[in-house]
C-alpha cells in the first residue's frame, strides 16, 4: 500500500522560507515519478516540482523556478521540497505525489497523471 505523509507547513512572512517533507513508502522511487502540488482555495491543483525517475530530471512551474528546490533521499524514502523568497501567492495546501513512471519526455507536472497522495500539509505566507 502506498503511504504519503507530509510535513513540515506552517504560518510565515512573505521573504521568509519553509522546508516540506513527505515520508514515502509501498512503492519504489526508480519507477515513479514524486512530485509536489498545491491547491489554493478557489483554485485548481497545479503542479510545483517533481522527479522524473526516466533520467531523475527536476521539474518546476515557472512561478517557483530559482525560488524552490525538490530532492529525494532514496535510501530514507523521503521527499523534500525547499521554498524560499515564499510570496503570500504561493498560500495553498501542498500534497506529495506519486505515479508510475511517465513515457520519457511526458513531464510530470500535471496531477491527473499521479496515482497516490498524501493528505496535505497547509502553507500560509503572510505579507
Amino acid at each position: 500500500e502506498v503511504q504519503l505523509v507530509e510535513s513540515g507547513g506552517g504560518v510565515v512572512q512573505a521573504g521568509g522560507s519553509l522546508r516540506l517533507s513527505c515520508a514515502a513508502s509501498g512503492f519504489s522511487f526508480d519507477d515513479h515519478a514524486i512530485g509536489w502540488f498545491r491547491q489554493a482555495p478557489g483554485k485548481e491543483r497545479e503542479g510545483v516540482s517533481c522527479i522524473d525517475s526516466n533520467d531523475y530530471s527536476t521539474h518546476y512551474t515557472n512561478s517557483v523556478k530559482g525560488r524552490f528546490t525538490i530532492a529525494s533521499d532514496n535510501a530514507k524514502n523521503m521527499i523534500y521540497l525547499q521554498m524560499n523568497t515564499l510570496k503570500p501567492e504561493d498560500t495553498a495546501v501542498y500534497y506529495c505525489a506519486a505515479g508510475l513512471l511517465p513515457p520519457p519526455g511526458h513531464g510530470c507536472l500535471d496531477h491527473r497523471d499521479m496515482d497516490d497522495w498524501g493528505k496535505g500539509t497547509l502553507v500560509t505566507v503572510s505579507s
